[in-house]
C-alpha cells in the first residue's frame, strides 16, 4: 500500500505547495455575512489574484475554496465538487462560469431530484460539478440523479461520462452555450427567446421589511390593549403559512385575528400622536429598537415604509406552493411576500393576469429565474421574478395582449 500523506493547513490562507491530479471536497459553505471584513478583503484579493477580476461581495466562502482547488490542479488533473445551487445561480455566477469554461473542461454536472438529495431536511440544492483542467469544451453532459445510494452514479463517473444508460439517471448532453444561458442547475431549455415576461404585465417590489416585527406588526388583542387607534394601523400579511390558498380575503384576516395572529402593521403617517402611541414608541427606544440596522437609516425610527395595496402577492420562497396570491383582503405584505402591481388597474385584467400567473406552465417557468434549495423550494426576488417567462399561447388565452381604454386615450401593451 502506498503512504498516505495528510497535511493540516488552511486551504484558503496557505494552501499546499503543489498542483494536483484530482481534487473532491465538499468545500465550507459559509454565507458572505458571516465572513468578517478582514477576511472578505482576503478572500476579494484572492480571487482577483486567480482570476483577474472582482467578484461580488455576496459570494459565500466555498466559492472561494473552488476556485483556490482549480488554481491548484495539475495539467489534466481532474476536479470534483459538491456545491450548492446559488454557485450557478447567485448574482455573481455568470461571470464566474464564464472565466471557467473559458479556461477549464466543463465534464459533467450532476444534479438530484429532492428525493436523492444527498444532504436530506438541509434547505440546499447540491449539485457536483466534474472540472478537468485540459481544452475547453463547447458540450457537456447533464445528469439527473433520481435515486438515493445507486450504484449507477458510481459507474457513470468511473465510465469517464461516456456510459449513459442507467435506470437511475437522466443524462442529456448539452450545448455549453445554452447550459449557462439557462444556468447550469436548471434542465435544457431550447427556448431562450421567450417573446412575454412577468414584467411586461406588473411591476415588482418587496414587501414591507419592519426592522422589528415584533414590536411593529401586532395582534388585534395587542392593539386594543396598547389602545393604538386604527388611524394608525394597516392589514397586513407577514407569514406565508397564514395564507393557505391562491386567494386572501377579509375572512381570512378575520380567522387570523381569531387565532391571535399579527394582522396589523403599525404605520406612523402623521405628526400629531396621541399619548398611547408615544408612550408604546418610548417602549421601543428604551429597549434599543432605533439602533437596529435598518432602523436606524430611516428619519424617523417608528415611521414605516409605504406601499401601494397591491392586488396580487407571491410567496417569494416556496416549496411545490409556490404562488401567486389574489389579495381580495386588500392588506399590505412584509418581506415574505412579493408585491405585483398590474400595468392595468380594472378587474378583468387583474384577475387575467392573475389565472395566468398561475397556469401551470407559468409556474413551472419560475425555476428558469429563481434560485433552488432543499426539497423543491424556489426563491425569487423582485428582479429574478421579473424574468419568470409566460407562455405565448396563455398569454393569449387570457387576453393579456388586448386594448385597454384610460380616460384620454388608448393604451395597448404590445
Amino acid at each position: 500500500k502506498k503512504a498516505c500523506v495528510i497535511e493540516l493547513r488552511d486551504f484558503i490562507k496557505n494552501p499546499p505547495k503543489q498542483k494536483f491530479k484530482a481534487i473532491i471536497a465538499n468545500p465550507p459553505y459559509i454565507r458572505h455575512h458571516r465572513i468578517d471584513e478582514k477576511m472578505k478583503q482576503f478572500l476579494k484579493k484572492l480571487f482577483v489574484n486567480i482570476t483577474g477580476f472582482a467578484i461580488d461581495g455576496r459570494a459565500g466562502y466555498h466559492i472561494y475554496f473552488f476556485i483556490q482547488a482549480l488554481n491548484l490542479l495539475d495539467n489534466n488533473g481532474k476536479l470534483a465538487f459538491i456545491m450548492p445551487a446559488d454557485t450557478c445561480e447567485g448574482v455573481f455566477a455568470k461571470k464566474l462560469w464564464k472565466w471557467i469554461t473559458d479556461n477549464f473542461c466543463l465534464e459533467c454536472v450532476v444534479t438530484f431530484h429532492e428525493n436523492a438529495t444527498p444532504f436530506p431536511n438541509v434547505d440546499t440544492n447540491a449539485l457536483i460539478f466534474f472540472i478537468k483542467k485540459a481544452v475547453p469544451v463547447k458540450t457537456i453532459q447533464w445528469a439527473t440523479a433520481n435515486e438515493a445510494h445507486s450504484k449507477d452514479f458510481f459507474d457513470f463517473v468511473q465510465s469517464d461520462f461516456k456510459n449513459k444508460e442507467y435506470s437511475s439517471l437522466e443524462i442529456t448532453e448539452r450545448d455549453l452555450k445554452e447550459a449557462l444561458e439557462t444556468g447550469l442547475s436548471r434542465p435544457e431549455q431550447n427556448h431562450c427567446d421567450f417573446k412575454y415576461f412577468l414584467k411586461d404585465f406588473a411591476r415588482v417590489m418587496r414587501g414591507i421589511a419592519t426592522g422589528a416585527n415584533d414590536f411593529f406588526f401586532l395582534t388585534k388583542q395587542q392593539a386594543e390593549q396598547l389602545n393604538i387607534p386604527n388611524d394608525f394601523l394597516k392589514p397586513a400579511i407577514g407569514r406565508t403559512k397564514d395564507v393557505t390558498g391562491d386567494r386572501l380575503t377579509a375572512d381570512d384576516i378575520r380567522k387570523l385575528q381569531e387565532k391571535n395572529r399579527p394582522t396589523l402593521l403599525l404605520s406612523i403617517n402623521s405628526n400629531t400622536i396621541p399619548e398611547s402611541l408615544a408612550e408604546y414608541i418610548r417602549r421601543g427606544e428604551k429597549s434599543g429598537l432605533p439602533d437596529r440596522p435598518l432602523i436606524k437609516q430611516r428619519k424617523y425610527w417608528y415611521k414605516m415604509e409605504q406601499r401601494k395595496i397591491p392586488p396580487i402577492l407571491f410567496a417569494y420562497l416556496g416549496r411545490r406552493n409556490s404562488r401567486f396570491i389574489k389579495n381580495e383582503a386588500e392588506v399590505v405584505p412584509l418581506t415574505c411576500f412579493l408585491c405585483l402591481y398590474p400595468k392595468f388597474s380594472d378587474e378583468v385584467f387583474i384577475a387575467n393576469l392573475w389565472q395566468a400567473l398561475n397556469h401551470p406552465e407559468t409556474i413551472k417557468n419560475l425555476r428558469l429565474a429563481g434560485k433552488s434549495y432543499g426539497s423543491g423550494a424556489i426563491k425569487l426576488e423582485p428582479r429574478s421574478l421579473d424574468r419568470v417567462p409566460i407562455p405565448e399561447h396563455i398569454v393569449e388565452k387570457y387576453n393579456l395582449k388586448q386594448k385597454y381604454e384610460n380616460k384620454n386615450k388608448q393604451l395597448e401593451l404590445f
